[in-house]
Order: structure tokens, then sequence, then C-alpha cells
């Protein structure tokens, strides 16, 4: 059983505000498999002050881009060398067979990473243009500032690292909410993290309940929000930073079609759409939640895709 009696706050693990926990159980057995401290209003204000002093004052938004990806090549050789220990944490979490996992929960992360790695390097920070007036005008493309950060349990570390990335490549600093579903592969995550050497304050991890994770969307000292889950919530959470003219960015539910046109050899799309519906056991927002096929070939795509 991975069990945690800490809190990862400002890249530290200190002792939580309350000893409240979050118990995990394993879908597939219903044993207990994981516990963490849940996180409290109190412990993300203290997340955020630490994200906030490091932004502000510290070392990752001024170092150069160049450095900041040096450290985070660092992180993803960490995470090459534990993605099996990945895909075991989040099938034990969340129950996704382990066959999955080690395909399609832990190497999707690292492939985010690793992009947006390449991303930095190629980015164009600075350029110069001729301004209206004539001369020339600089154009610099800084970090945001303080990301929080909200992700959920169907593919927790797919959704926290899309967030994470490119975040920390920026030069932001960030607070993570994870799934109180499915804290352990965060913890996982935050161990690599402090192992490459980010700097003091630049990430924390706080595992809790919905409460929670608002006053982390309404707090003053967060800049942007980044979050995964269901369209009501999202909804939601767009008034919110409307209201405080807050940068949001969400990703949200889907309603994937697939239409099967009269020529469509169903052989080969039984096959895709059978991975494409049922993956993650249906779990996905972008899963084939709706096949459209016309009247004359319904029977037979039915009977194919249920063969």
């Amino acid at each position: 059983m991975r069990a945690h009696d800490k809190l990862y706050i400002g890249g530290e693990w200190v002792e939580p505000a309350t000893s409240k926990v979050i118990e995990v159980i394993s879908p597939h057995s219903e044993e207990l498999v994981g516990r963490v401290p849940e996180g409290s209003e109190a412990d993300i204000d203290r997340a955020v002050a630490a994200a906030r002093e490091a932004f502000d004052k510290g070392p990752w938004p001024r170092m150069t881009p160049a450095e900041r990806l040096e450290i985070l090549q660092r992180f993803a050789g960490i995470y090459a060398s534990r993605l099996d220990e990945m895909a075991e944490v989040i099938t034990t979490e969340m129950g996704s067979p382990i066959s999955f996992s080690k395909v399609g929960q832990s190497p999707p992360p690292l492939l985010i990473l690793n992009a947006m790695l390449a991303v930095g390097a190629a980015y164009e920070w600075e350029d110069t243009r001729t301004g209206v007036f004539g001369g020339n005008v600089i154009v610099r493309r800084e970090p945001v500032g303080v990301v929080g950060a909200i992700a959920p349990w169907n593919v927790p570390q797919f959704t926290a690292m899309s967030k994470l990335a490119p975040a920390l490549v920026a030069g932001c600093t960030i607070v993570l909410k994870p799934s109180p579903e499915t804290p352990l592969d965060t913890m996982l995550m935050a161990e690599m993290l402090t192992e490459a050497g980010v700097p003091t304050g630049v990430v924390s991890i706080i595992p809790a309940g919905r409460e929670v994770g608002e006053h982390l969307v309404r707090h003053p000292g967060v800049d942007k929000i980044a979050f995964t889950g269901s369209t009501a919530v999202g909804r939601h959470i767009a008034s919110i930073c409307g209201e405080q003219l807050k940068r949001v960015s969400l990703e949200l539910g889907g309603k994937s079609a697939a239409i099967v046109l009269d020529d469509a050899d169903l052989g080969v799309l039984a096959t895709g759409l059978q991975l494409a519906s049922f993956m993650n056991n249906g779990q996905a927002c972008v899963a084939q939640t709706r096949i459209l096929a016309s009247r004359e070939r319904y029977d037979e795509t039915v009977d194919a895709i249920a063969s």
C-alpha cells in the first residue's frame, strides 16, 4: 500500500493543515490500496502563497528558457525510467487494466512532456518588429503567473501533464489539484519533480474534493485556471473566471460521432470503433459515444461492432 502522511507544497513535503485523509480504494478488489492527506483551503492558501513567492521573486520565471528546459529534460528522463511503476500505480488506484495502463496511461504523459520541451526549444520567446510609427519594437513572451490546475480521475497523468508541462516550460508556477479518487500517481510525479531539481515553490500538489477545488479557482493569487472535467463544472468555473477576468482553459465533455457511409469497410471499421468507443471502459472525453449509420447498413453495422 502507498501511504503518504505529508502534502507536496512548494516542492517540499510538509504537514497538512488538518488530520483528514483520503483513502484510495481499488476498483478491482475494493481493498484499501493507498492513503494521502486530504488538502484543505488552508493548504491551498499555503500552496498559492509558495507559488506566488516563487513567481514574483524566485529563479524559475527568470531563468532562460534553455535553463528551464535543462531541468525539465531531467524530469523527462526520470519519468521515462519509471513508466512501468506509474502504470502500476494508475491501475491500482483507478482500475485501468495494466495492459492498457502500460500503453494508454503512463506513456502519453511523457509524449506530452517531450512535445512541450520541443515547443519550448523552438519557440520564439522574443522578436523584434517594426513599430507602427517607425523604429523597432521588441515583443517578449512572458509567463502568465500562478496556474491553478484541476485534473480528473479517468486519465489522471495525461490530464495533469497537459497542464503541468506547458506551464513549467513557459516559466509559470503551478498548484495542481488531482481528483480525490486518484491522488497516488501525482504523488509519484512529485517525487520525480524533486529529483529533477525543480526549484522550491514552483509546484504544489493538493489532493482534495470539489469545495477545495473551488477555493483554488476563486483564489485571488491565481492568475490562470486549467480544468479538465464535466461541462457543468466547466461552465461554473468559467463564470467565476469571467467575474474575476481570470484566464481559463477548459477541456470538457464531448459527444464524438462516427459516421458510417454506405461504402465503408465494416471489417476495418468495427475494430477501430470498438477501441474508440470502449477504450478505458468508455471513460474518455474523446470516446465515440455516437455511431451514425445509414438505414441500409444499420443492422450490418450493429452486428459488426457487437461481434
